[in-house]
């Protein structure tokens, strides 16, 4: 069923194209550890596809709602609980009620070799097993995406845009991101509020971002999130893995994540983000939150996309010198001091005061304890 994959030179040009192949691998049920999968994430990021990585103790119902939102080539299914002929039918039914069903699904785990040819008498495209050969994967994965992306036709989603179809939003942005528009039609202009989310790696800006969003959604605001991760100089593939610190359990409409790459661009976003953030704009949302790479003291970006930018900060990550240092800190309309529940936040927090000239805000919190989020969620929405 998979054939040798070619041989790999030990080092790749990148692609630098933001039309990388896409799969999104997802872990549901109990299964205790992710080691293997994140061993394929890596092996399909450094032979140049797009992953998208969800996390452990998935729903189906999420990861379906997921692979919508990304609109992804492949969805690929981490099982080792035994519980393969239960699970896969359910996400084969979800499929087909959300209209995906032009989208590959992919197993691997502990799988009896009796069960094989059920699964695949089923729908699903292809079956892997801890011996499989990670080529082999890889091979099976590409010839998949090659066959999903001549058979999607984008005809009708104009009108499903129109309708609040959040299957056609995610087919306009990647149209948007393959620099493939559609012609004689562009987004009706919006009027979201948006927000640049930036800070250095390792900050919680994804934790921070997904019970940001949580709250807004309460006060019944429709939020989406542009979530931006860097992609490999050397393959141009990506681990996009801000999505697994925001998903919930059970999907809402009103909150979309569209995970993008770098592609190979400077200053912490991504290819065509612009329009994206329009595309979005023109759906309906009222918040965009736009969340840049792990920023460094240059990447300043954001602040010419956005209408106001949150600048994320951790205690001991710095000192009054620093934080009077030029760039980042000059484009930040407030300061987050995360994980606040760690030693030297206070020291952290009176340095930081001390160095501004300025009134601008900062706000103690803590992601992992919801600890003065609804503050910074008041100011978010005060547009």
């Amino acid at each position: 069923m998979v054939t040798a994959a070619p041989e790999k030179s030990n080092k790749q040009e990148p692609s630098g194209a933001p039309n990388a192949s896409r799969i999104l691998l997802a872990k549901i049920g109990l299964d205790g550890h992710d080691r293997g999968v994140k061993v394929l994430a890596r092996s399909f990021r450094d032979a140049g596809i797009e992953v998208i990585y969800t996390g452990l103790w998935q729903t189906c119902e999420a990861t379906m709602f997921a692979a919508l939102q990304e609109d992804v080539d492949v969805i690929g299914v981490s099982l080792l609980s035994a519980a393969h002929m239960t699970v896969m039918p359910e996400l084969l039914r979800l499929r087909e009620e959300l209209g995906l069903t032009h989208v590959p699904l992919v197993l691997g785990g502990i799988v009896p070799k009796a069960d094989y040819p059920k699964l695949i008498d089923m729908g699903i495209a292809a079956v892997f097993n801890p011996g499989s050969s990670v080529d082999n994967i890889i091979t099976t994965i590409s010839e998949l995406t090659k066959k999903r992306r001549l058979i999607v036709a984008t005809d009708d989603v104009v009108q499903r845009f129109a309708d609040g179809d959040a299957r056609a939003l995610a087919q306009v942005i990647t149209a948007i991101q393959c620099d493939a528009p559609i012609e004689g039609w562009s987004p009706p202009k919006g009027s979201a509020n948006v927000v640049g989310i930036t800070g250095a790696p390792g900050v919680g800006k994804s934790s921070f971002i997904g019970k940001l969003g949580a709250t807004l959604r309460s006060r019944g605001r429709r939020v989406a999130v542009v979530a931006i991760d860097p992609s490999s100089p050397i393959t141009g593939g990506a681990l996009l893995g801000d999505r697994l610190r925001m998903m919930r359990g059970t999907p809402d409409d009103a909150f979309f994540i569209r995970s993008l790459s770098t592609a190979g661009t400077s200053g912490g976003l991504a290819p065509h983000c612009a329009d994206v953030v329009r595309a979005m704009s023109g759906f309906g949302f009222d918040d965009i939150l736009v969340e840049t790479v792990g920023a460094g003291q240059a990447d300043v970006l954001v602040a010419k996309l956005v209408d106001r930018t949150l600048l994320l900060l951790m205690p001991e990550s710095g000192d009054s010198i620093q934080f009077s240092k030029a760039g980042i800190m000059e484009i930040a309309d407030g300061f987050v001091l995360n994980k606040c529940d760690l030693p030297g936040a206070d020291a952290t927090e009176a340095q930081l005061r001390g160095a501004l000239s300025d009134d601008r805000t900062v706000w103690k919190v803590s992601a992992v304890r919801d600890l003065g989020i609804d503050a910074v969620a008041d100011w978010v929405a005060a547009s």
